[in-house]
């Protein structure tokens, strides 16, 4: 008579000899997937954290506000150029923009009426286009712009630059107070929020 350990539905016997092997090869698979998800999981953080950085303003480089007071950039029609100093002494928002930057072209409008209903309280606006001056006089015949604009250039991405656009990402717009200094600065498209916080600011 041969004995056998009793029946368990619930459990399953087997006498292959490759069982543990299969077991810890789960177990490794297990580890794997936990150590390819935490990777995963950081780089995740590590790209988020990079987004974060390269969407805030950086500190303003020593001497940057009055290299900004100095600068002179073309009109786009000719004439006068843009002197940055004859703004001094009132609340100025300076806005870098370009052509080719989708959400710069879609602030302006708002950018626009802003300065229009807020001209005669003192406040003023400049646009410095990152641009090309062909590119730049085609688009203002389109969309006519009641504040100033300035073609910036290359100059214009460096003195963004010593404002806190470390990236020279497209639109950044820095809020001057009326002693000359930054009072606030934005990484990024303009929002309504955005201009009344800045109109009780300046």
């Amino acid at each position: 008579m041969s004995l056998s350990p009793p029946s368990d539905p619930g459990t399953s016997f087997s006498a292959d000899a490759s069982s543990p092997n299969r077991v810890q090869g789960a177990a490794s698979a297990s580890r794997r997937s936990l150590l390819y998800g935490g990777v995963a999981a950081a780089a995740a953080l590590g790209g988020a954290g990079l987004a974060w950085w390269r969407f805030q303003p950086h500190a303003v480089m020593t001497g940057a506000e009055a290299a900004l007071w100095a600068e002179r950039f073309d009109a786009p029609a000719g004439g006068e150029p843009v002197a940055m100093e004859r703004f001094r002494g009132k609340p100025l928002l300076v806005n870098f923009w370009a052509t080719w930057c989708p959400p710069c072209v879609e602030e302006l409008p708002l950018l626009n009426a802003f300065y229009r209903e807020n001209a005669a309280k003192g406040w003023q606006v400049v646009g410095l286009a990152i641009d090309q001056p062909s590119s730049v006089r085609k688009f203002l015949d389109r969309l006519p712009l009641d504040f100033p604009i300035g073609l910036a250039g290359l100059s214009g991405t460096e003195l963004g630059r010593s404002l806190g656009n470390l990236t020279g990402g497209l639109p950044f717009s820095v809020l001057m107070g009326a002693d000359g200094t930054v009072l606030h600065r934005k990484m990024g498209q303009v929002t309504p929020q955005d201009i009344q916080q800045w109109v009780l600011l300046g």
